[in-house]
């Protein structure tokens, strides 16, 4: 079994773009699809936009334990995708300057006043534990 580094799984991460981003909600776990926004370059902080009012802001303000599960995609010779999976903290950003940071074009399709968007939030996940699965490899690495 090989150990990875942060830096060594981020690399096999780069083309990874979409999660599910789970959040305790009453009791139970809810999960939908999220988009880095092509901020790829994987450290252990993980950054998604949305709005104000939806339920997976209300969840996290009542618990920030989160979970992240990346998947990528099945290898040319038929070798198992990578799957990661985050265990981590999630914090609610308003802070217009902290969102420009983090704001990309292409955001736009979604939020049309970009970071003066009425309502925006940016979620920041920072991953307390990331586990891994790379065909036969597999391991956890504490952030």
């Amino acid at each position: 079994m090989t150990r990875l580094t942060l830096p060594e799984l981020a690399k096999k991460m780069a083309g990874v773009d979409f999660s599910m981003l789970q959040t305790h909600a009453g009791g139970e776990i809810a999960g939908r699809p999220m988009s880095n926004n092509g901020d790829v370059d994987y450290d252990g902080d993980s950054w998604f936009f949305t709005t104000e009012g939806t339920d997976m802001v209300r969840e996290i303000e009542a618990d920030p334990a989160v979970a992240l599960d990346f998947s990528g995609s099945k290898s040319l010779l038929g070798k198992p995708p990578l799957f990661v999976h985050v265990q981590g903290r999630a914090a609610l950003i308003r802070d217009r300057g902290v969102m420009a940071q983090h704001w990309v074009k292409d955001l736009e399709r979604w939020f049309e006043q970009g970071v003066d968007t009425p309502g925006l939030v940016l979620i920041h996940v920072r991953a307390i534990r990331v586990h891994y699965w790379d065909g036969e490899d597999q391991g956890e690495i504490a952030v």
